[in-house]
């Protein structure tokens, strides 16, 4: 989710991208800041997603994020195991009972 909302909005800082998170499953998620920061870390230590300083709409110094290269190949990887797996999934769903009355 965080790979693919930089790669939709460009770069946004922490709190920018969990509102967005927040807004697109229309508050079933809930992205709480001790969860997030330390993935933005990992994602940035695996080279998905790369940092700099800004200043954020409030006149806050605020780190922004960016998809990179390696994360544009990491989020299609994981959208295509995600649309298998989403795939996989509706054919049990969808399965009836065969021979049962």
């Amino acid at each position: 989710m965080v790979l693919k909302t930089l790669d939709v909005l460009g770069p946004q800082h922490g709190f920018g991208i969990a509102r967005r998170i927040e807004q697109i499953s229309g508050n079933l998620l809930s992205v709480n800041q001790g969860t997030l920061y330390p993935l933005l870390l990992k994602l940035e230590q695996e080279g998905a997603i790369a940092s700099e300083w800004g200043c954020s709409e409030n006149k806050r110094r605020a780190r922004y994020y960016r998809l990179t290269r390696v994360g544009k190949k990491q989020l299609q990887a994981e959208t295509m195991e995600w649309e298998q797996t989403a795939d996989i999934m509706g054919r049990f769903l969808a399965m009836k009972a065969e021979g049962i009355q």
